[in-house]
């Protein structure tokens, strides 16, 4: 497990027709606050301010295609050359991180091969650089460069 040091949060929020909102930088939008989201937009916030990955490298809940299925990842680190580099799976805190994530993570590679790959649901994080075929778990997030 990863321990992740979360800067403070100074998210813009606003409500709406009785709903919360967050802006998200990256998507350059208003998206719906709930608790993937909130976990999605912290992890995004330490990716850029604690760990210096470029803001311009990450795409956030693009669609990919799983065969038939059209599913979407949550986070996306591209490398300098616009690789797909880290994948990232976010859950709400409440959800905990087993097997079933993992897969879900693996599946999403397949379509999109990342070097790296997360889960997390923003008390935990768990990540694996694949190399050769097989997972190896980190104990620390890599460095961008």
């Amino acid at each position: 497990m990863i321990k992740v040091n979360y800067p403070e949060p100074d998210f813009r929020t606003e409500r709406r027709a009785g709903k919360e909102y967050i802006f998200d930088p990256i998507r350059r939008q208003w998206v719906v606050l709930t608790p993937e989201e909130w976990v999605r937009q912290n992890f995004i916030r330490f990716l850029i301010q604690q760990m210096r990955y470029p803001a311009a490298l990450i795409a956030v809940e693009k669609e990919i295609r799983l065969g038939e299925l059209k599913k979407r990842f949550d986070i996306l680190v591209y490398d300098k050359t616009h690789h797909p580099w880290m994948l990232i799976e976010c859950k709400a805190g409440s959800v905990a991180l087993d097997e079933k994530t993992l897969h879900q993570l693996l599946r999403y590679h397949i379509s999109v091969p990342a070097g790296f790959l997360v889960i997390t649901n923003g008390h935990y994080v768990f990540a694996w650089e694949k190399t050769a075929g097989r997972l190896k778990e980190l104990d620390k997030l890599p460095v961008f460069v």
